[in-house]
């Protein structure tokens, strides 16, 4: 963004104090409620178009078309963590759990009162859960970092996939899913 323009998430703990820490001056505090894939596409739209004065780029108009299809339900439970000690996995109303159900995923933490609910390790390898994505952000966790404390199957994706949105989205459910149906493919672990 410009010099002159601070950009927030009020969905994250800082953004709603963001209009109150910028300085006395005509910095322009652009707050955003991004808990959908929906709401980041709209978002950039609006940023691009009253911000910055200009049109779509041709990359949004096509991640619009991807994931305006319809879902398709894989019957795949998924636990997301994305910390570990204390473990918080991805919950309701948050751009993740969008992206999770929009490639076909069930996230057995989307009834969850929080958005990013801290949970015990039982609870991520539930009986209910298929296969346990683990994120490399923002916990980065890894092939040595992650799975032995899990004794269920584990697929390790990419952060970006999942978190971010903008040119990413081009990608990001092949992204998912690629790790997800090689994990499944594969035997559970003993």
């Amino acid at each position: 963004m410009g010099g002159g323009t601070v950009r927030g998430d009020a969905v994250d703990d800082l953004g709603a104090d963001v209009p109150l820490r910028r300085p006395a001056s005509r910095v322009v505090v652009w707050v955003t409620r991004i808990e959908t894939v929906a709401d980041a596409l709209d978002s950039i739209s609006r940023l691009l178009r009253e911000a910055l004065d200009r049109g779509d780029p041709e990359w949004l108009a096509l991640a619009r078309e991807l994931w305006s299809a319809p879902v398709i339900d894989l019957g795949v439970s998924v636990a997301v963590p994305v910390w570990r000690d204390p473990w918080f996995v991805v919950g309701p109303r948050t751009f993740s759990h969008d992206v999770l159900t929009r490639c076909g995923l069930r996230n057995v933490f989307a009834g969850a009162e929080d958005r990013y609910p801290k949970v015990p390790v039982e609870d991520v390898t539930g009986p209910e859960v298929d296969l346990v994505l683990l994120p490399d952000e923002p916990y980065s966790f890894s092939a040595d970092d992650g799975p032995e404390a899990l004794h269920v199957r584990t697929a390790l994706i990419p952060g970006r996939a999942l978190t971010w949105y903008g040119p990413t989205l081009l990608t990001a459910r092949d992204d998912i899913l690629g790790p997800v149906l090689a994990a499944l493919k594969s035997p559970p672990p003993e």
